[in-house]
């Protein structure tokens, strides 16, 4: 279990270290916050920094870095590595500039944040792209624990209108409405630390199940430094897509407003943003290990686990909790798997709201306004959710695009902070240097992935196994990200002869 102490010590003494350099490059002070300064006892509303770092916690996470990490450790314990590193140099450094960020342009959503720094185009196609992602999350997230909650029903014995998913859904977006309308600090500042604290007691209790049972033995990476998957998926860039949440996520920078809106100092961003994002990778690194060291291994490839995600993600997560945990782990396992995606959903609509009033806008003091705004974004969640649960729509073709989407968002948002740095006079290679590394990890992606250009560049075996193009892959891959580099600094360039002249 080597490997996985010398990991978790790196995150820690991480946060401890880079993270402090991120915070004194970017270097917060003693100016007033929006919280302070515009106030309006809905979204922008000061909160105690406990309650900032449990809610930034939760609203990034959710289940995200137990479902990426139980499908991240079919890779084997190299996964480990983009747990570990990916936090420390690119996820922290995401989630951290796009609150700070945010703070300094009054709370403003990553849409607007992003058009500042990379121009009016992209500002209007981050406005698009954020609302769509952010009601497409939110729908799953209504739509995935509406039927959890109907399996518990059915399996206690119920029946009748408690045992249809079409019940639990409408609750589930009743629910929404209401946290996304009112104020922040009635629902999701006074409930959503407790679950927060759920997510880490759980990781804990998953970690001590492994270190107490003589059954189980995290496998080290040095003696399993080769690809573990059963389907023979390439590590790169497969699962640098798959692993998000534990590592870096584009989804992260639609939240991080949330709480730069509520921020009472601005020195609070280090515990508040990158801490979160350190904690998120210790429950992810925590959560791979439970699956490398819980599953049976044929032939070198992590059969057992591949066996157990095919029941089902939520499934996976309930056997976990309980062989390492017991009945404590089932329950914690059940409150998990139900409330953690509820959790995420709400924010997700209320970002979308925050994104909208940007946009156009629009007071958010004003109960009009809000309602203006709450009515369309979960009119369109609801269509889709009640559509998608009766049968009469489909969306899993868009959905299976959302991996892709989602860390691409991660790569715009390093882009935009390297700009912000840049035109601050500071260190801009650091978040320069992730964002070419995210920029390679998506364009190899887009380009294997079947649901992207691999349906046309890949092959077939006669057993049906995926031959992956990785030859014409790779070398497109870095060939992007050198481009987007070099525009980069052809951009930085540009802004200085600008201003010199």
């Amino acid at each position: 279990m080597i490997s996985f102490i010398v990991c978790l010590l790196l995150l820690i003494t991480g946060y401890l270290t880079y993270g402090k350099i991120v915070d004194k490059t970017f270097g917060p002070d003693d100016r007033e916050t929006p919280a302070v300064r515009i106030n309006d006892g809905v979204d922008y509303v000061v909160m105690p920094q406990w309650k900032l770092f449990l809610v930034q916690l939760l609203n990034i996470a959710g289940l995200g870095p137990i479902f990426g990490a139980l499908q991240g450790a079919l890779w084997g314990p190299v996964v480990f590595l983009w747990i570990t590193f990916g936090t420390i140099f690119a996820g922290g450094v995401h989630d951290y500039f796009s609150g700070m960020i945010s703070e300094r342009n009054d709370g403003a959503s990553i849409a607007e944040v992003t058009g500042k720094y990379l121009g009016h185009t992209m500002q209007n196609i981050m406005r698009v792209f954020s609302v769509v992602l952010l009601i497409m999350v939110g729908t799953v997230f209504a739509v995935g624990p509406a039927g959890l909650i109907v399996t518990l029903c059915k399996n206690n014995g119920m029946s009748g209108m408690l045992s249809t998913t079409l019940f639990w859904l409408i609750v589930i977006l009743v629910y929404y409405f209401i946290a996304t309308f009112i104020s922040i600090d009635k629902i999701i500042g006074k409930v959503y630390p407790l679950f927060g604290m759920c997510l880490i007691i759980m990781a804990v209790g998953v970690i001590i199940g492994i270190f107490t049972n003589p059954n189980y033995t995290i496998p080290e990476i040095w003696s399993h430094l080769y690809n573990m998957h059963p389907s023979g998926t390439p590590v790169w860039s497969f699962m640098f897509i798959t692993v998000a949440c534990g590592a870096i996520s584009g989804f992260h920078s639609t939240q991080s407003p949330l709480m730069a809106r509520c921020m009472k100092n601005e020195k609070q961003g280090h515990f508040v943003f990158y801490g979160a994002m350190v904690a998120e990778g210790i429950i992810a690194l925590i959560w791979a290990a439970a699956g490398c060291a819980l599953y049976e291994v044929t032939g070198g490839l992590n059969t057992g686990l591949a066996e157990a995600l095919a029941g089902g993600q939520s499934a996976a997560i309930y056997d976990v909790c309980s062989k390492t945990m017991g009945g404590v782990g089932i329950a914690l396992a059940m409150i998990g798997v139900v409330v953690c995606p509820i959790t995420s959903g709400d924010t997700a609509f209320r970002s979308a709201r925050l994104t909208l009033s940007d946009w156009f806008h629009m007071d958010q003091g004003s109960y009009a306004n809000r309602l203006k705004l709450c009515i369309p974004v979960l009119g369109i969640g609801a269509i889709l959710g009640i559509g998608n649960a009766t049968g009469l729509i489909d969306y899993t073709v868009i959905w299976r695009y959302f991996s892709w989407t989602n860390q691409t968002l991660a790569m715009i948002v390093l882009w935009a902070a390297a700009m912000y740095l840049f035109t601050e006079k500071k260190n801009f290679w650091m978040a320069a240097v992730p964002a070419t590394f995210m920029s390679a990890v998506s364009c190899t992606y887009f380009i294997l992935a079947p649901e992207c250009l691999g349906s046309l560049l890949n092959s077939k075996t006669a057993d049906g196994t995926v031959i992956y193009n990785t030859a014409v892959a790779y070398p497109i891959g870095i060939v992007f990200a050198a481009l987007l580099l070099a525009l980069f600094i052809r951009a930085t360039k540009k802004r200085s002869a600008k201003k010199s002249a």
